[in-house]
């Protein structure tokens, strides 16, 4: 008698199956997984050469735009030179016409400076000292309320919310009383 094989209830024979001959060899895998990141390496490289001639033109850009910025403020400047120079060589002009050119000239070079949005500070008498716009010259004793300007000796100029210059000006201070005063005096002989 042979040896016997178990018996298992209700249990069924699987079979293992082989994978079928129409799968890629290993050598063909390998080879279009290195075309795939061939692939990618060079749209990486892409991407990275795209990038840096983006940084390349945005830094050019940025120089030209510093290099040029006051282009247009000098544009607006040149007729006030083009107006003082004629002023110049006009020897002949009357001191009236004179002054009339000087204020035309003015007129200029404030609308070139409005134009480039440069402000004039030229604080009225009254107003309270600011020491981020104003520079105090000189504090004088007087009846006005203490830290507010007296006199403007010298406009200021903010372009946009920078100052470029404070405004000159004379502060007001509060008036010292006299020390020793004539009631009390002793005589001493």
């Amino acid at each position: 008698m042979g040896p016997t094989r178990p018996h298992f209830d209700k249990m069924q024979e699987e079979t293992v199956h082989q994978p079928e001959s129409n799968e890629r060899p290993l050598e063909q895998q390998l080879a279009d997984a290195v075309a795939e990141a061939a692939r990618h390496k060079e749209a990486m490289l892409r991407a990275l050469a795209d990038s840096e001639n983006a940084r390349k033109r945005y830094q050019t850009e940025a120089a030209n735009a510093q290099k040029f910025a006051v282009e247009r403020f000098a544009e607006s400047i040149l007729p006030v030179m083009d107006s003082l120079e004629a002023a110049l060589a006009n020897e002949t002009a009357s001191p009236e016409a004179l002054r009339e050119g000087v204020n035309l000239t003015l007129r200029q070079l404030t609308q070139a400076l409005e134009k480039a949005r440069i402000t004039a500070i030229a604080p009225a008498t009254g107003e309270r000292f600011d020491p981020y716009r104003h520079q105090a010259m000189a504090a004088v004793e007087s009846n006005s309320e203490p830290n507010t300007i007296v006199a403007t000796m010298q406009k200021g100029y903010a372009l946009h919310d920078r100052i470029l210059r404070p405004a000159l000006v004379t502060v007001a201070k509060a008036v010292e009383k006299q020390a020793g005063s004539p009631t009390s005096t002793t005589d001493s002989d």
